[in-house]
């Protein structure tokens, strides 16, 4: 194959064959004489032949050897030819494109692309053998769960496969959600508690303290305005007497050993929001960990289920979910303002797509009346990494007409998000002019 200076793939800067340091098939290039002995063009036929897949091959007429061959072999089990067309799958019944429906043979693919491929791209290429397959049943046998690269959207899969999981799986099944979990608490607990304790104290100081209650340090810093010289200071030594007149007093909260605020998590487990139960378990259960905040963790489809008692372990609160089914955001949000004791000081937080299977003009009814009584009323429409998924649009802007607008929170966000409503401040709402 020939090219000449007018080949576009030669005029552009965007050509796909010019990957960074971090493209995996960079990676594959372990023989430096190799390189050296190909044509020039050789390395771009080899990129072009591994994007196009062995159905493009007699287009480049590039035969790859080696590691190449072994990862064209993984992407063409998953995406070659009739790979979609599996029972489960987006085509119709046919071969299975390498994988097969037997799990050694699965497992073995999985070790493949783990070798192959980074973490990042592991995780989307099972996800993909799980759609596009039908991969959820072998997903059962404990040979296939401890292949698998675990991360939120697997744990969202097992979960979702409940009552089905044979005894001799579950163990390994917890093992897999228990390192993701873990994971997450890593990456979140530490900002989440810091965060919160500022917001807490914050929201825990007095304007009018006694005397032993007040904060002089924060104090002085409020009045520095209001300082006043006094006659009789020694100007011959160049002193200066003066006082400062606290006009505003600053307090520390009172110590209590009750909790401060009430957190209510209210978490739609229908199974599009799968992600974002994994995210409100982990942070149903460090919410739960803290003295100052008493926390609620309620998850609900049509049915209204309180996983509160769980929350020191966020496993079993993932265990206790029964991702699926339709949805009573109505039934649920009776349930919480059933609970609801001190409205001034608690944050009710709706986890939802807002696809309302119950009765909407009550919903709305009950989000109102809980606003008027003093309740800081959150909706999250997600809460992962994800953006937010397909939602009811009329129901999100009948919401944000109630004060209480819907949008998607990551996990990052979601502390600074619960800081604010514990502080009783507006709400820090990404792309707040996008939003419903």
């Amino acid at each position: 194959m020939t090219t000449t200076r007018t080949d576009p793939m030669e005029t552009t800067r965007t050509d796909p064959l010019e990957t960074t340091r971090t493209d995996p098939l960079e990676t594959t290039r372990t023989d430096p004489s190799e390189a050296t002995a190909q044509p020039p063009d050789a390395e771009r036929l080899r990129r072009w032949r591994l994007v196009l897949g062995a159905d493009g091959a007699d287009s480049t007429g590039y035969a790859l050897t080696g590691q190449d061959a072994a990862m064209d072999g993984a992407l063409n089990a998953l995406y070659g030819g009739d790979a979609g067309k599996q029972p489960g799958g987006r085509g119709s019944a046919g071969r299975s494109a390498g994988l097969g429906a037997s799990a050694p043979s699965v497992a073995r693919w999985l070790g493949d692309i783990r070798t192959y491929f980074p973490s990042s791209v592991v995780q989307v290429m099972q996800r993909d053998a799980i759609d596009r397959l039908g991969l959820e049943t072998l997903l059962l046998e404990p040979e296939m769960l401890e292949a698998v690269e675990p991360d939120v959207h697997l744990v969202g899969t097992l979960l979702s496969l409940g009552k089905a999981m044979p005894e001799t799986t579950k163990e390994t099944a917890r093992a897999v959600v228990r390192k993701v979990v873990e994971d997450l608490e890593k990456r979140l607990e530490s900002r989440t508690r810091a965060t919160l304790t500022g917001a807490l104290d914050r929201a825990a100081r007095i304007s009018r303290p006694r005397h032993r209650d007040i904060d002089w340090n924060r104090t002085i810093r409020a009045n520095l305005k209001n300082y006043l010289p006094v006659p009789g200071g020694s100007e011959d030594r160049g002193e200066e007497r003066g006082t400062i007149v606290p006009e505003r007093l600053i307090g520390y909260g009172r110590a209590s050993r009750s909790a401060e605020k009430d957190i209510v998590l209210c978490v739609d487990q229908s199974g599009s929001m799968a992600a974002s139960v994994v995210h409100a378990s982990v942070f149903g259960a460090v919410l739960a960990s803290m003295r100052t905040l008493s926390t609620r963790l309620v998850v609900f489809d049509t049915a209204v289920v309180d996983l509160t008692d769980q929350l020191d372990d966020p496993v079993d609160v993932l265990f206790g979910t029964q991702l699926g089914g339709g949805t009573d955001i109505n039934r649920a949000l009776a349930y919480c303002q059933s609970r609801i004791t001190r409205p001034a000081d608690t944050v009710v937080v709706l986890i939802s797509d807002l696809y309302e299977g119950g009765i909407r003009d009550e919903m709305l009814k009950r989000v109102a009346a809980m606003k008027a009584s003093g309740v800081q009323f959150v909706t999250l429409l997600a809460l992962s990494d994800e953006g937010a998924p397909a939602y009811d649009h009329d129901h999100a802007a009948a919401l944000g007409a109630l004060g209480a607008p819907a949008f998607a929170c990551t996990p990052d966000l979601f502390p600074d998000v619960m800081a604010a409503a514990i502080e009783k401040r507006p709400l820090p709402i990404p792309d707040k002019d996008a939003q419903p």
